[in-house]
C-alpha cells in the first residue's frame, strides 16, 4: 500500500473558512461610520460622537444589536433594523479604550467595532506637606492618566533633581508617578516637584519635605529590666516594713482599787 501524504494547513485556514462561509451564508455585511473592518476612532473629551451601523447588500428587514464592551445597549423599536444609531455624549475620558460592537442579530458572526481613542491632558495640581524621621525612607507620588501618556521631571526647589545612585528611585506606570528617597537626611529638606507634560498639557505637584531629627531608640531589652528592678525593689521595700505598717496599736489602763473597767 503506498504511503499516505499529509499535507500541512495552517491552523489560520479554518479560521478563514469559518468566516468565509458565515458571509456566505448571509450574504450580508456592515459597516460602521463607513469602516466595513474593524477601527479606532480618535476623539476628544466633551463633544459627543455618533456611530452609525448599517447593513449593505440587504434585501430584507435584517435586525442589529449593539454592544458597549460586553454589556448590550438598549435600542429604540425603531433604531433597530438595517440602520442603527447610537450616540456618546459626552465623551468621558472613562471611554478611553472602550470598544462599541455592531452585530448581525441573526449571525452575530457578523459585525464590526470601533475602539475609542479618546485625547485628553494630563490633570495634577496642589501640594502636600510631608515629615519624615531622619534615616527612613518615604515615596512621594502624584497621580496622573493622560493620553496620550504624560512625560515626568522631578525638581527641587525648582531644578532638576540629580537622581543619586542608591539614594533616589523612580516607579512609574501610565498614570503613577513616585520618587522614593532613601535614609533621608537633612539635606533632602525642601520642596520637590513632579511636573507631567504631554503634547495635549500640563500639570504639577508640590511635596514639602521636613526632615525631623531622629529619635533616640531605648533598647526593649534594657527597659523591660529596668522595670523588673523597680518592681522587686519596691515589693522587698513592702516586705521590709510590714511590721509597721501592719502594726496594731494595743491601749494600755490603770487598774484603779474600786473602779471597774469592761
Amino acid at each position: 500500500m503506498a504511503p499516505r501524504s499529509s499535507l500541512a494547513i495552517p491552523y489560520e485556514v479554518p479560521v478563514l473558512a469559518v468566516c468565509f462561509l458565515a458571509c456566505v451564508a448571509t450574504g450580508l455585511e456592515l459597516s460602521v461610520n463607513n469602516h466595513a473592518a474593524d477601527f479606532s476612532l480618535t476623539t476628544v473629551v466633551g463633544p459627543p460622537i455618533s456611530l452609525s451601523c448599517l447593513v449593505q447588500n440587504s434585501s430584507e428587514a435584517e435586525e442589529l444589536l449593539w454592544y458597549r464592551g460586553d454589556g448590550q445597549v438598549d435600542l429604540k423599536d425603531g433604531n433597530k433594523v438595517n440602520i442603527s444609531n447610537i450616540c456618546v455624549s459626552p465623551v468621558a475620558e472613562s471611554d478611553n479604550g472602550v470598544i462599541f460592537t455592531c452585530k448581525l442579530a441573526r449571525d452575530r458572526s457578523v459585525q464590526v467595532s470601533v475602539t475609542l481613542d479618546v485625547k485628553f491632558p494630563p490633570h495634577l495640581t496642589g501640594d502636600e506637606s510631608l515629615q519624615v524621621e531622619e534615616e527612613k525612607d518615604i515615596t512621594l507620588s502624584c497621580n496622573a492618566k493622560s493620553n496620550p501618556q504624560a512625560q515626568t521631571t522631578w525638581y527641587k526647589n525648582n531644578s532638576p533633581l540629580i537622581l543619586e545612585q542608591n539614594r533616589y528611585q523612580l516607579y512609574q506606570t501610565s498614570e503613577v508617578f513616585q520618587l522614593s528617597i532613601i535614609k533621608v537626611q537633612k539635606r533632602d529638606n525642601g520642596t520637590y516637584t513632579c511636573m507631567v507634560k504631554s503634547p495635549l498639557g500640563e500639570g504639577r505637584k508640590d511635596f514639602h519635605l521636613i526632615v525631623e531629627d531622629k529619635k533616640p531608640v531605648f533598647p526593649k531589652e534594657a527597659v523591660i529590666a529596668a522595670v523588673v528592678v523597680v518592681t522587686v525593689t519596691l515589693l522587698f521595700g513592702i516586705v521590709a516594713r510590714k511590721d509597721k505598717i501592719f502594726k496594731v496599736k494595743t491601749t494600755r489602763f490603770l487598774c484603779i482599787p474600786g473602779e471597774h473597767h469592761f
